[in-house]
């Protein structure tokens, strides 16, 4: 079967939306499926995940009963709007907004067992209408709520899924009026990739919405680039420029999805430093060093006690590891030229790239081996911070 240009671009863009809701269920459900807001969360992507796996089968099918999932999903997402904002919010919405998604509901549900578009448009004008409610209550209680009762990051959760709203509402309303607006394709996966990009980036260790934000902006920008050059060097047509940049859009915003969900998950697995102290459970100095030489990070880790020490001047190394706890190789050397020879000495005596003050009573190092190619700035803090733990625990040892 060959499909028509419009309906193949509206294929690859469901199933893109498809993928990015994919993308981030996998997400909530690796850390938890069974928290309260979580499993309301999951509730609307599993809904509109069944809207957009409809119209992909539509255009794959012709079946007229897809339709039926297709009405059933639209019709879902206000009260899956609603429920969400209940659990982030941590209260009820008022009466009337209950009632109201609830009618709305039993009544469009029963009416998307009708296939046929028979009794459109007057079906499409309420479906339309009973939607965008849905997101305008929830941006509504989201605006009104208490800051003060919720959390830091209950109010950036509650912000930046609200900031989808500002792209998905009109991008889905438009849905309801391709014909009107002379689109060729539909443009609400886009509306959908966005907010699966917002909630994703939740997990990142940022305070503000500006680096998502900017971060969507240069994703554009790209892909808008890119779709006008490849329309530009075909001659392309109006509706085929359109169709082209929504698919790049698409397809681009799916990758750097993958790859954010890929990051997350990496860093939650990954072996740092600072697991080691969150789950190091020995009582002294020397137990707390010899689990720090077995983390793959650090592999080999030297101790370097007061024996091997004895050709320096226990003075200055100790004036060298007061000034500086945590040594590297990279570090430019000191002005003073007996303690500029004693570090060259230990770098190369140990072979070492970092050299570490573990206890200055009697003096003990750590010296360790990594790569400056393998060494971030965040590794760079965690060694400052495993030095600290070490020197503090030396302290406290009776």
């Amino acid at each position: 079967m060959t499909l028509a240009a419009p309906d193949t671009a509206n294929l690859f863009l469901s199933l893109a939306a498809l993928a990015g809701v994919l993308i981030l269920q996998s997400v909530i459900c690796a850390r938890d499926p069974w928290a309260p807001l979580n499993r309301r969360f999951l509730l609307g992507l599993r809904v509109i995940a069944m809207l957009f796996a409809g119209r992909a089968l539509l255009i794959l099918t012709g079946l007229d009963f897809f339709c039926f999932f297709i009405l059933l999903g639209v019709t879902l997402i206000p009260v899956s709007v609603l429920l969400l904002a209940e659990g982030l919010l941590r209260r009820h919405a008022t009466r009337w907004v209950k009632v109201w998604v609830m009618c709305g509901t039993i009544v469009f549900s029963i009416l998307s067992f009708w296939w046929s578009d028979s009794i459109d448009p007057p079906r499409l004008i309420g479906l339309l209408t009973f939607q965008v409610s849905g997101f305008f209550i929830g941006a509504w209680m989201v605006l009104s709520r208490e800051k003060s009762s919720l959390t830091v990051a209950e109010n950036q959760t509650a912000e930046r899924l609200s900031l989808s709203l500002f792209l998905l509402v009109p991008l889905a309303a438009s849905d309801f009026f391709m014909v009107s607006l002379d689109l060729p394709a539909q443009t609400s996966p886009l509306g959908v990739l966005f907010l699966c990009w917002l909630a994703v980036s939740l997990g990142r260790s940022q305070a503000q919405h500006r680096a998502p934000l900017v971060s969507f902006l240069a994703i554009v920008l790209a892909a808008g680039l890119s779709g006008f050059v490849v329309a530009d060097m075909v001659d392309m047509d109006k509706d085929a420029t359109i169709l082209t940049l929504a698919v790049i859009l698409a397809a681009v915003m799916v990758a750097v999805l993958f790859i954010e969900a890929k990051a997350l998950r990496s860093e939650e697995q990954s072996q740092t430093l600072l697991r080691h102290l969150a789950e190091d459970r020995s009582r002294d100095t020397l137990g707390f060093l010899r689990g720090l030489q077995a983390h793959p990070m650090v592999d080999g880790a030297a101790l370097i006690d007061v024996p091997q020490l004895a050709d320096f001047d226990p003075a200055v190394l100790r004036h060298i590891f007061t000034v500086r706890p945590v040594l590297r190789r990279a570090d430019p050397p000191l002005i003073d030229g007996a303690q500029a020879d004693h570090i060259s000495h230990l770098f190369r005596l140990f072979d070492a790239s970092h050299i570490l003050l573990a206890d200055d009573a009697p003096m003990t190092l750590v010296a360790l081996s990594m790569p400056s190619l393998a060494t971030s700035p965040r590794a760079e803090l965690e060694l400052a911070v495993v030095q600290r733990m070490a020197w503090l625990m030396s302290r406290s040892s009776p």
